[in-house]
């Protein structure tokens, strides 16, 4: 394996278990393009490659169907999974957030809710993170204006509020951790750097290296993103890393997306044979 991604692999281990979140991250990135299905036996492969133990799959599996994120179909012996309805809204807009250009057209106002004490509470809240909003006090989010609000927050109060004054963005600093995201932005440069480095070396990935370097390229950026509640550039520091760790990871994917496809073709299956060829959204894909 490439000394790049064996830095990396071995960085991951050092971590506490992430097996499903990483398991999210390969549903979102690769399987939900090419049908949302596919059988336990592809991701038991991919993970062997991190070194992770199928038990610990399988657990990982079992939890994210119980907690209501996957669901399973069993086809004789063999059983096959899917992301499931629930946190579906969340779920794309995640999806938006990670893949898309930044939105840009900003008004200079910002949307407001108030969620109550209601029992989705914790739903809400988890959708809204996703979803880009911050949260300066207890049950207050805020989101440039434009944002979609997801459906899980649906029945909360909204406001449109201006933040070109202090008081405004002393509002925005309260609701993101900026500093701490940028900090983990110039984490992740720090650790994919030298693979971008290798690629444009012409080192040689093999599919299934080009495969696991393009998930954990995914699951490491993602971790980021989602906390990032991509302001428009005037409130965002000069020096903001944002804007290049982006373009980092836009270059490695692109760079990486073929070979990884290639894996897929011949290593993914699903309960009706080999994985659907991905739709072309992949090829749209962190465009500038």
């Amino acid at each position: 394996m490439a000394h790049p991604l064996s830095r990396i692999i071995n960085q991951l281990k050092r971590e506490p278990s992430r097996t499903g979140s990483i398991v999210i991250t390969v549903f979102g990135d690769a399987i939900v393009p090419r049908g949302g299905s596919v059988w336990l036996g592809t991701l038991l492969e991919f993970f062997e490659s991190l070194d992770i133990d199928s038990g610990v799959v399988r657990t990982a599996m079992s939890r994210l169907a119980a907690d209501g994120w996957l669901t399973r179909e069993k086809v004789g012996r063999n059983s096959f999974y899917r992301l499931a309805d629930k946190g579906s809204q969340t779920f794309e807009a995640a999806t938006r957030h990670i893949y898309d250009p930044p939105p840009s057209g900003w008004t200079g106002r910002f949307e407001l809710l108030l969620i109550g004490n209601g029992e989705d509470r914790d739903v809400s809240r988890e959708a809204l993170r996703n979803a880009g909003f911050g949260s300066p006090l207890p049950g207050v989010w805020v989101a440039p204006s434009g944002v979609p609000v997801p459906d899980e927050a649906a029945g909360a109060i909204r406001l449109e509020v201006s933040a070109e004054d202090d008081s405004g963005r002393r509002l925005l600093s309260a609701s993101w951790p900026l500093d701490r995201t940028a900090d983990a932005y110039l984490k992740f440069m720090k650790t994919f750097e030298p693979l971008r480095a290798a690629i444009a070396r012409g080192a040689g990935l093999s599919e299934a290296d080009a495969f696991t370097a393009r998930i954990l390229l995914i699951h490491h950026y993602r971790r980021v993103v989602l906390r990032d509640p991509l302001l428009p550039e005037s409130l965002l520091p000069a020096d903001w890393p944002g804007r290049a760790a982006r373009e980092l990871c836009g270059e490695i994917y692109r760079a990486l997306l073929a070979a990884s496809e290639q894996w897929l073709d011949g290593h993914g299956t699903n309960e009706k044979g080999p994985l659907p060829p991905a739709r072309k959204l992949l090829e749209r894909r962190f465009e500038a």
